[in-house]
């Protein structure tokens, strides 16, 4: 049985790990953005505030995922597609909660 060395040990930080890595961090980014609104959409649902996002970050955050999505689209990245389409999906919902509340 042949053991690693110290150089495959390396190799394998240096493709694997760091590929892995920074797939991990794009999603939790991908996340992340999607709930910067959240908590304000549900304290006006809830009636705690009556005082909206501003429309320019609202603004900001979709065309930034939407440029993402259509990243994601062109790399035929499921797990980005899926994440951003989602996030979509939950905003669009409560957006219209709130507008036909």
């Amino acid at each position: 049985m042949k053991y690693p060395t110290l150089q495959d040990v390396i190799e394998y930080c240096r493709t694997t790990l760091t590929v892995a890595t920074a797939e991990t961090i794009a999603w939790i980014g991908i996340v992340l953005i999607h709930a910067a609104t959240v908590p304000t959409m549900i304290s006006i649902m809830s009636g705690l505030s009556d005082k909206m996002p501003p429309v320019d970050l609202i603004l900001f955050i979709w065309g930034g995922l939407s440029m993402l999505f259509v990243r994601a689209v062109i790399l035929r990245d499921i797990l980005h597609i899926v994440t951003i389409g989602v996030g979509f999906i939950i905003h669009s919902t409560l957006l219209a909660l709130i507008l036909f509340k």
